[in-house]
């Protein structure tokens, strides 16, 4: 019979788990910034230039992170075997998308983002102020694409949400938006959504394609 001690022991300090990834995700991610900085290779495709800049698709890009951490932290305190899947899906998913700048230092090219007079509005300014403190480089895939795919998924599949039906659909709204934001703020290329999307079929069949869909008749009372 096949020894579960580990994998009960992963589950039982899955939280812990998810703080050290953190840590270590954040550590690549700002090294790749700092140093991925003039030499790298330029993701670009025609479609990119028939897609216009606006600045107001800030707001649904802003709402990634109160889209993003709440889902962690509500979903850290529930299901332990959903949050595993759902941890391993950002992990894997971060960690491929961190490797793949890694070895193939990639960006946006220097006229893919436009001039920004931040004292044209209020969603400029903040459009500039993002400009000005995240790189146009590390875009391919896109993390910000996979996470969010991801988030929907783990929302969908989670039992508590299961007999409200409308908070997937709010949640599908969120997510669309958000990755429509990347592309009409000119943050990424269609590439870089695209890779990103291909990238989380391969996550979801990995995490999610062994384990049966919620029901509304098992979320009662849970």
């Amino acid at each position: 019979m096949k020894d579960r001690r580990p994998v009960r022991i992963f589950k039982k300090y899955i939280r812990v788990w998810a703080l050290i990834y953190s840590c270590i995700y954040l550590l690549w991610f700002f090294l790749l910034e700092k140093h991925i900085t003039t030499d790298y290779h330029i993701i670009h495709c025609s479609l990119d230039d028939r897609i216009p800049f606006n600045e107001y698709f800030i707001i649904p890009y802003l709402s990634w992170f109160i889209y993003l951490i709440p889902a962690v932290l509500y979903m850290s305190r529930g299901n332990a075997d959903e949050f595993c899947r759902y941890f391993l899906y950002l992990a894997a998913g971060t960690s491929i998308c961190l490797f793949v700048c890694t070895v193939f230092p990639n960006g946006t090219g220097a006229d893919f983002r436009p001039v920004i007079d931040p004292h044209k509005n209020w969603a400029c300014a903040l459009v500039s102020l993002i400009y000005r403190s995240d790189t146009p480089t590390n875009v391919f895939p896109s993390i910000h694409v996979c996470t969010t795919i991801g988030t929907h998924i783990a929302i969908l599949r989670n039992r508590r949400f299961a007999e409200k039906p409308w908070i997937g659909k709010v949640s599908l709204a969120v997510a669309v938006l958000i990755i429509l934001s990347t592309m009409f703020l000119k943050q990424h290329s269609v590439l870089d959504v695209v890779s990103g999307g291909l990238l989380s079929v391969l996550l979801y069949r990995l995490f999610y394609g062994n384990a049966p869909a919620p029901k509304k008749t098992e979320a009662a009372g849970k």
